[in-house]
């Protein structure tokens, strides 16, 4: 309760980052045995960019729902074992050992759906940072254009083309995701900060990806 409490005064691009920086990762090198990234705290962060996918507005609905049902698939496998399942790379190993991870109801799946929603997240701050007054619903689009689109089907490319007429203007955003008494500078370094420390763990996770050949996947 006094953690939550604590989170409440601090916006949800901070708590993201405190998170990030107490995930375990280790540079697995050529030795796949070796990677680790701690499940529940990437989870969380997952869970608190969701807050700040909301604050985008009814355009992200689809694409929130997605995030919020792939969280939860992962916290339901982790909770039935947390310490099996405390690495989020072991269970990607253990689905493609069983044969199942390319399956459209795997944690694998789950795992990299959350994984592209996070970059979609990332470039969108990261064009924020780089130029605040740019048009919302041209960021909004690009940041999916790069990141999501190559791999939706036509119908949720379609949904998200209708859906971009809601997006807020850049400043109501900026806005939504300051705190109490907080400049515009402070909210520019948090979101730095975080994109600093997200990035390279998305890039491993990629990495991971890749090896076992689930990075190409796409929607049905």
């Amino acid at each position: 309760m006094k953690r939550k409490r604590e989170m409440e005064k601090r916006s949800e691009l901070r708590s993201a980052s405190e998170e990030l920086s107490m995930i375990a990762k280790v540079q697995p090198g050529d030795n796949l045995d070796a990677a680790h990234i701690a499940t529940k705290p990437f989870l969380h962060v997952c869970t608190l960019i969701l807050q700040v996918l909301d604050k985008i507005g009814p355009t992200m609905a689809v694409l929130r729902q997605d995030i919020h049902q792939n969280i939860q698939r992962l916290e339901i496998l982790c909770e039935s074992d947390p310490t099996r399942y405390s690495n989020l790379i072991e269970i990607l190993k253990e689905e493609d050992s069983e044969g199942n991870a390319r399956t459209n109801t795997s944690c694998s799946r789950a795992v990299l759906w959350l994984t592209r929603s996070m970059d979609f997240m990332v470039d969108l701050l990261q064009r924020l940072v780089e130029n605040p007054g740019q048009n919302m619903e041209q960021a909004v689009e690009e940041s999916y254009n790069i990141t999501l689109k190559p791999w939706h089907g036509w119908i949720s490319s379609a949904a998200f083309k209708v859906a971009l007429k809601l997006v807020p203007d850049s400043g109501t955003f900026i806005s939504l995701l300051m705190t109490k008494d907080q400049t515009y500078d402070n909210l520019r370094e948090d979101m730095q900060t975080l994109i600093s420390l997200l990035v390279p763990i998305l890039e491993e996770i990629h990495s991971i990806l890749n090896f076992y050949r689930l990075d190409r996947l796409k929607s049905t």
